[in-house]
Order: C-alpha cells, then structure tokens, then sequence
C-alpha cells in the first residue's frame, strides 16, 4: 500500500456527474420532503470541496434517474458524455443511487476503452443534508481519488470504480450487499484497490495501469440486452427452465449456480441446456455464492454443465457478467466469438 494525499500544485480539474440518488437531496424546511439540490452550488453544500486545489465543475442529468429505474440509455448517456468531456478533466465522479451503482459501474468498465482517467462512482445512503450523512465523505474522498496523480502527472487509479465507506473498489467487482449499513458494497474477490483513514492509502499492485500511454479514449456504446438470468433453486420446474432457456428473443442466458457452479443434475435439466447450446445460445456459469469461483472440473454436476456447453464466468459477479454480456454482443453477432471472450479478462472482472 501507498499513501498519497493531493499536491496542491497539481491543480486538477474535476467533472461531478450527478445522474440522481440519495446523495443529491436535502430536506426541503417548508414540507420536510426531499428534494434535489442545485450542483452549481456544490461548494456551498460541501465547502470542505473548497480545500482540494481543483477547478470542479457539474453536470445534472435532466431528468434526474432513480436507480431502480436505471436502463442501459443511462450508460450509454453516461459514456458519451465522459467521451465528449474527457480531454476537459482530469478525473470524473459519478453521482448515483446505489441500489444499481454496481451494474452501472460494470457497464462503463467495458463501454470505455484505453480509460487514462479515473471515473468514480458514489452515493450515500442518507442525503448530503442530513446530519450523520455518509454522502460528504463519500463525496470528498471520490473527488481527491479522481484528483490524485502520481509524480509523472499519470491519475493514480485510471479505472472505473466505487467509493463507498472509506473503500475504492473495482468497480466490475462489486456488489451491493446492506440496505441499511454505511458499509454497503462488497468487492468479494479482490481487495479494495484503496482505504481511506488519516490519509488515502493507494494498493498500486492492484490497479490497473494503461499498457501505452496517449492513447485516445475509445467509447463502444453499442450493446445487445437479450440476456436472461436463471437462478438455479430447489424445485425449479422443466417449464420455468425451458421459458428462460429457450425464449425467442433471448441471445445469453446467465445461470446463478450452487457453490462452485454446480446445478441440478437431471437429464431433463442437462437436456434443456444442450437444446439451448444446439440454438446457438450463449450459456454462462457465475456461482450464488458471495465468495470464490466457479470451477466446474470439480464436481461430476459441473462437468455435465461444461459438457452441454456451458463457459465458465469463474468469479465474476452476475452485475459483471451482465454487463460484459450486453458489451459483447452489442460488439458482434457471433455467438461463438462473444462466448470466447467471456473466459477473457478484459477490464479485471476476473481474477487470474
């Protein structure tokens, strides 16, 4: 780990995204309602903003996303506008509703390419007005994260991520995990790429760095959403499979599986999945569990899986999985190709 704190001779420049959320309101004192505040004064809400050496503009999406109403026209939204911005700023903070912080966060991972600067998300769980509010610390530590440059004026974390009590996480690792804790998100399987206490320490092994720098920011907004999501559970029905499975407009289907990627052992389940293999369809493994891999070598269930061609997504989260998914196959109509692609690392979804 390293520590870092903002030089206040880098003067950087910083573009807060605010999309919608909790973070964004305040008590209206005339009704006791919540209301979005004004981002043009962002500095008189959070003044402890005026203590980092940085130029920090906003922008509002209008209208203003809910994120249980967050659709991929949010990221595609999302991604341009960082594109259209990205040589005005140095860093970006994206401002959003947590309860699909992790699938956006996943989504721009893929959608931008040869990434230099940092894009992080964040939010809170109570709104930036109420006392305890976890949404100005959230909010100052993003803002000095996407700030911090090493000693060649390269951004310390050009990834996209999610700051979140006191941790910065990869943010196509992560998953929402409390409605109610300040300590919301979980990165599962690999640490937090920072930690917040007296000073921001930076876990530089961790991070991923551009392999050339001056590379022009690459935005692929196209994205293919015919994905379906089968949770494999005690009595789940031939019906229930085969409706997911071997739906017309479905293209991949993700199966959320037991422990290491085991399923249901049935002929009439293995049967289901090797007429979906036989349509062309994408098949998926990401396993149920919080922690681990999926491996489906171990067990002869997940042998028979990998057989009536299901891929592995190893420990990928189904946030992840979902997005990358979407990415692919907006990418190319392949099937074969897109299925090549998710056993591939391609922005740190999967541990290697």
């Amino acid at each position: 780990m390293i520590d870092n704190t903002l030089n206040p001779q880098d003067k950087s420049s910083i573009l807060i995204i605010y999309t919608g959320g909790t973070i964004g309101m305040r008590e209206d004192p005339s009704d006791q309602t919540l209301k979005p505040f004004d981002f043009s004064q962002i500095m008189e809400e959070v003044p402890e903003l005026r203590k980092f050496a940085c130029r920090i503009d906003s922008y509002t999406f209008d209208p203003l996303i809910d994120s249980s109403d967050v659709e991929p026209s949010l990221w595609q939204s999302l991604a341009s506008l960082i594109g259209e911005r990205y040589d005005d700023y140095d860093g970006f903070v994206v401002l959003h509703g947590t309860d699909t912080m992790s699938y956006s966060a996943s989504a721009l991972s893929f959608m931008l390419d040869d990434l230099e600067k940092p894009v992080v998300f964040t939010g809170s769980q109570l709104p930036i007005g109420r006392p305890r509010t976890d949404g100005k610390e959230n909010l100052v530590s993003a803002v000095e994260i996407a700030s911090a440059k090493d000693a060649a004026g390269h951004a310390l974390v050009p990834e996209v991520t999610i700051f979140f009590d006191s941790k910065l996480m990869r943010g196509n690792r992560t998953t929402k995990v409390s409605a109610e804790d300040f300590d919301a998100f979980r990165s599962p399987n690999i640490p937090p790429l920072a930690e917040a206490g007296i000073s921001i320490r930076y876990n530089d092994r961790l991070i991923r760095h551009p392999k050339e720098y001056g590379r022009p920011l690459k935005v692929q907004t196209a994205m293919d959403t015919r994905v379906s999501i089968l949770k494999v559970h005690p009595g789940i029905t031939p019906q229930v499979v085969s409706n997911i499975l071997l739906g017309a407009e479905t293209r991949a289907v993700i199966l959320e599986t037991y422990g290491s990627g085991n399923a249901i052992s049935k002929d009439w389940f293995i049967r289901l999945l090797k007429v979906a293999g036989d349509m062309g369809k994408v098949l998926v493994n990401v396993t149920q569990c919080l922690y681990g891999s999926v491996n489906m070598d171990i067990y002869a269930t997940g042998r028979r899986l990998k057989e009536a061609g299901v891929v592995s997504g190893f420990d990928s989260t189904t946030e992840s999985m979902l997005a990358k998914l979407f990415h692919l196959m907006g990418i190319s109509p392949d099937n074969a190709w897109v299925k090549s692609k998710l056993e591939e690392n391609l922005k740190g979804e999967i541990s290697e």
